[in-house]
């Protein structure tokens, strides 16, 4: 069982604990709802979970964090199956992030994904299988958007954040329009923004900045709400939350009404902020995010909020700062965001990660290692830890049979009492 399984397998388990380490729902009623029900589970397949199994995995997060729900590695050595119970759960897993396809499109798409072979599961078989799960043609809840819904506020602060990205208006950046993406989170009970940026692109890294100054600034929430973009479903941002025990949860697809109060967050923005730009344009993102930060401090959080009894979300989240949970040790947030990958060291002692070349220790040969990266660097990850920096290779060292001295040299002659030869 490599790395990557192994902490998927942690992140199921740190799923089912959530509930029970934030406290959303008695023990006693939790485990009552979970008796006999069955899980899909990462590498295991379909299985039930005790509550004694369930009690252990929460004693061991409480004690030693989301590593210690980590398995003892195996190999890994399953044969190909048909369509087995295992592979149904991961076909209607993989169908609700597709639900505007129509069946017949979507089959094809299993097929081109590797999902199934053609030959082995046919058309009728996946179309009963969605239908038998209400997951085919207008059976699904998605095309009945009028469905109950009972309106909700949290009591305390930071119980949960709504997140969302909405997009900005258009700036000029070297002459050129550039549009701008705002990213930003909205406390549920004080309607304060723990912290929110505009960016030019939709990509990862500005989620990565936003949640980390919102974690620094305010504090941490017990539950981070969000839709299913493609940004809030990464496996870093499921990560981090684990490491940090925060539950991440995600609307239905199609349901916007769902985050309520991050679109009219947008909505205010857009009537009370965005009309300060065109009679006074901004000229660069930086000016952008500087004119937006003291818009928020100055005149949103400041201002009266009819649906918290006359407070302003300043007024009210500071009235409840002893029951917020600051993180002590600031640094855990520079490894838990990082992106992840694994890659095989090659004879030479390089990876290949993005079609660059990195040089990792020369004791790496032939293995495979967990890389984290961010658009920073690229580092070498062994059991959860940070081991070293992997170096980039420039293409006109890497074009010469003997390239410059490695800088990792030095700790190989230390390990191994000799400098290998470079190829």
């Amino acid at each position: 069982m490599d790395e990557k399984t192994r902490e998927e397998i942690a992140l199921f388990r740190y799923g089912l604990i959530a509930p029970l380490l934030n406290g959303q729902i008695e023990a006693k009623e939790y485990f009552q709802q979970m008796e006999g029900k069955v899980h899909s589970i990462p590498y295991y397949g379909e299985r039930k979970v005790a509550a004694k199994t369930m009690q252990e995995w929460l004693l061991h997060y409480r004690r030693n964090g989301f590593d210690a729900l980590k398995p003892k590695s195996r190999s890994d050595r399953g044969d190909s199956r048909r369509l087995s119970p295992d592979d149904k759960d991961h076909i209607l897993e993989v169908r609700r992030d597709f639900l505007h396809m129509p069946v017949s499109v979507f089959y094809e798409q299993l097929i081109q994904r590797g999902e199934i072979i053609k030959n082995q599961v046919s058309y009728a078989t996946i179309n009963r299988l969605l239908k038998k799960h209400k997951l085919a043609g207008r059976n699904h809840m998605s095309f009945h958007p009028e469905k109950e819904r009972k309106r909700f506020s949290y009591d305390k602060v930071n119980v949960l954040w709504q997140a969302d990205l909405s997009h900005g208006p258009y700036i000029s950046i070297n002459g050129k329009a550039k549009k701008t993406f705002l990213i930003a989170y909205i406390d549920d009970c004080s309607r304060l923004v723990p912290y929110a940026q505009f960016f030019i692109s939709e990509k990862f890294d500005g989620l990565r900045e936003v949640t980390r100054e919102a974690l620094i600034r305010r504090g941490k929430p017990t539950i981070i709400y969000a839709d299913n973009g493609k940004i809030y479903r990464s496996e870093t941002l499921q990560y981090a939350c684990a490491q940090l025990g925060i539950t991440l949860a995600h609307t239905q697809p199609y349901d916007p009404k769902a985050k309520g109060k991050i679109e009219r967050l947008f909505k205010t923005i857009q009537t009370r902020f965005y009309p300060l730009l065109k009679s006074d344009p901004v000229n660069s993102l930086e000016e952008l995010n500087k004119r937006f930060w003291e818009w928020l401090e100055v005149d949103y959080h400041r201002k009266k909020h009819a649906s918290l009894n006359g407070k302003t979300p300043h007024q009210l989240f500071q009235s409840q700062l002893d029951n917020i949970t600051f993180i002590e040790d600031l640094s855990i947030l520079d490894n838990i965001f990082l992106k992840r990958a694994v890659r095989k060291v090659k004879l030479d002692g390089t990876i290949t990660l993005e079609k660059r070349l990195y040089e990792v220790p020369s004791q790496y040969i032939g293995q495979k290692i967990e890389i984290r990266m961010d658009e920073q660097a690229v580092y070498v990850f062994e059991d959860g830890k940070k081991i070293t920096k992997a170096i980039p290779v420039t293409m006109h060292d890497n074009a010469h049979v003997k390239r410059g001295q490695s800088p990792f040299a030095v700790s190989d002659t230390s390990h191994h009492g000799e400098e290998l030869d470079r190829v």
